[in-house]
């Protein structure tokens, strides 16, 4: 009977290690198949792009209902919001010493079309930036959550979200100290919109604060290299929409 009972109790432990194994390698097909296809994204030009564009975000869109986790845990409830807005004020005084850094160096170079036109890119940079909060906290760092210990899915989504800009040499190492401050913070406070609104900060900051030859408007991938100082690139990236 003993025996019988551990021959048992060892089955259970194998099918359990088998149900984790399957498990593991579903989130890691879900987390590469959609990575990969941003990448391809990124680093092909149209028509060919608009479909992979289609096709990525139907697959992150599908293995985000067959997998979903709760609004808490994806961070799109309004609990933490008022605990984490000092992120918000201390974004506003970053940018504000960027810009007046950048004004003193003659750097300066606001969008064409007024307040009206600022504020109107400002908020549409703001649901671009929380796509990209969406792609790194709820699509990247929830699924390495299952396979690492935190602070190496923490690193790795990091990681992944600077690769996806290069070549550009400046918001390769801006978005790895972003990506890493990112997760650390949506993991203290569950808040995305926060995340995303800091974001926008950030990124309408140093669009208006580098010269664009220098940061090629923000391009990655493909528009990076093809990208015109007196043309416009045709390729959108995960900095900047199209």
């Amino acid at each position: 009977m003993r025996l019988k009972s551990c021959a048992v109790q060892d089955h259970f432990v194998e099918n359990k290690d088998l149900l984790s194994t399957r498990r593991a390698g579903r989130v890691l097909l879900e987390l590469w198949v959609g990575y990969g296809l941003i990448v391809l994204v990124i680093w092909t030009s149209r028509p060919l792009q608009r479909y992979l564009y289609g096709a990525a975000v139907l697959w992150i869109a599908l293995v985000t209902y067959l997998s979903f986790d709760s609004l808490r845990a994806m961070g799109l409830r309004v609990t933490g919001f008022h605990r984490s807005l000092w992120f918000v004020l201390a974004a506003v005084v970053a940018a504000a010493i960027g810009v007046m850094v950048a004004l003193a160096k003659g750097t300066l170079h606001p969008p064409r079309g007024g307040l009206v036109r600022f504020i109107a890119t400002f908020w549409g940079y703001c649901l671009w930036a929380f796509f990209q909060q969406f792609l790194m906290q709820d699509f990247m760092l929830l699924r390495l959550l299952r396979l690492l210990p935190v602070k190496a899915a923490v690193t790795a989504t990091a990681v992944l979200f600077a690769l996806a800009h290069l070549p550009n040499p400046i918001l390769t190492p801006l978005t790895l100290l972003w990506g890493l401050a990112a997760c650390a913070l949506f993991l203290r406070y569950r808040n995305l919109y926060v995340l995303a609104v800091v974001h926008a900060i950030f990124g309408v900051t140093l669009a208006i604060t580098v010269p664009a030859n220098t940061i090629h408007n923000m391009r990655v991938g493909l528009g990076y290299l093809t990208y015109h100082p007196h043309g416009h690139s045709r390729l959108p990236s995960l900095s900047q929409p199209e």
